[in-house]
């Protein structure tokens, strides 16, 4: 008889802590559901990224000249010419040096200058531009090698647009009688909105 409780003691135990363990389980199933995310993967934030990607680079176009040339640093300009000084001469009948004399040079015929031997490359740019306007210089100093290729003009250029402006301010100074172009007019008002009564309208028919 005590044999059989015994027995008895011990399959009840067993099976408690079954069911013990059993439960805990659901419970901590319960506790600590885990849902699957409907799409795999991390999401990354790129704002910050996208914050800090340059600008664009606004586009180096050739200036109104009618407001450019007025306001310009002549003086600024006679020192960016320095660069210019070991191979032009900016005298008047001055000879020409490695390059050619650049007196007058603003709106001269191109490939025109008295005495000068002017390589192939700036002979065939000459016959497609006839003259140097200021948006062909402003064009052309910024990197004259790549306006003419292969000329034989070796000066890597003016990358910053004030100074091209400033130089052509001066270059005009000397004996240029390429004239001063107005400033652009002012842009016209936007249009009225369609249907709206014309400015000291009543209404009235």
């Amino acid at each position: 008889m005590s044999d059989q409780l015994s027995f008895n003691k011990i399959a009840g135990a067993v099976l408690a802590t079954g069911l013990a363990v059993f439960g805990l389980g659901e419970l901590a199933n319960i506790i600590w559901e885990y849902y699957p995310p409907a799409k795999q993967g991390y999401a990354v934030d790129i704002s910050a990224e996208e914050s800090s990607a340059p600008a664009a680079e606004a586009p180096d176009v050739p200036p109104d000249w009618g407001a450019a040339l007025p306001a310009a640093d002549v003086s600024a300009g006679a020192q960016v010419a320095q660069k210019c000084q070991s191979c032009h001469n900016f005298q008047q009948n001055g000879p020409n040096m490695t390059g050619p004399n650049l007196w007058g040079v603003v709106g001269r015929k191109i490939g025109a200058a008295a005495g000068y031997s002017y390589d192939q490359p700036m002979q065939d740019f000459a016959a497609k531009n006839p003259v140097w306007t200021y948006d062909l210089l402003y064009t052309y100093l910024k990197s004259p090698g790549t306006v003419v290729p292969g000329t034989k003009m070796t000066f890597v250029g003016l990358p910053e647009p004030k100074d091209r402006v400033n130089i052509i301010a001066y270059l005009h100074t000397l004996g240029s009688t390429l004239p001063v172009p107005p400033p652009h007019p002012a842009a016209a008002p936007a249009t009225a909105a369609k249907g709206a009564p014309a400015k000291g309208a009543t209404g009235k028919t």
